[in-house]
């Protein structure tokens, strides 16, 4: 019989390693530029728009709106007991999108421009994931 497999938790970079931080504090940080008044994510040594390393970590509101969704129900490993689960696209306030799980809220009461915040869930001893709500 076949061992279950679990639910893959991040694993940091240099790079993502202040994102991840601060998932496992409880807070969304972003990657900024202050040269250009400019969030980015995913995290990257430089910024987008200058190529510069001159990036700051800064707490974003958490705040935001559905671009997109799916709902599952072919689960990658790890995640069998979770189907159907959904998957959002979303437009955060600071002007960048990231992709997460919906908790709180069926597919048929999901609608695209709904408001949502994000929230945070265990996923093992020494690992926290970010996922959103409804706000």
């Amino acid at each position: 019989m076949s061992e279950k497999k679990k639910r893959p938790v991040p694993v940091p970079t240099v790079t993502t390693g202040p994102f991840w931080d601060g998932i496992k504090a409880g807070k969304l940080l972003l990657q900024y530029d202050p040269e250009v008044d400019a969030w980015q994510f995913y995290p990257r040594p430089g910024s987008l728009k200058t190529g510069k390393r001159n990036l700051e970590w800064r707490e974003a509101a958490g705040t935001g709106a559905v671009y997109s969704f799916t709902e599952t129900y072919v689960p990658t490993a790890g995640f069998e007991d979770r189907t159907p689960y959904l998957l959002a696209m979303i437009d955060l306030d600071e002007g960048v999108r990231i992709l997460g799980n919906l908790f709180d809220v069926t597919a048929a009461d999901v609608f695209i421009g709904m408001p949502v915040k994000i929230a945070f869930e265990k996923i093992s001893e020494d690992a926290e994931y970010f996922c959103f709500e409804p706000a």
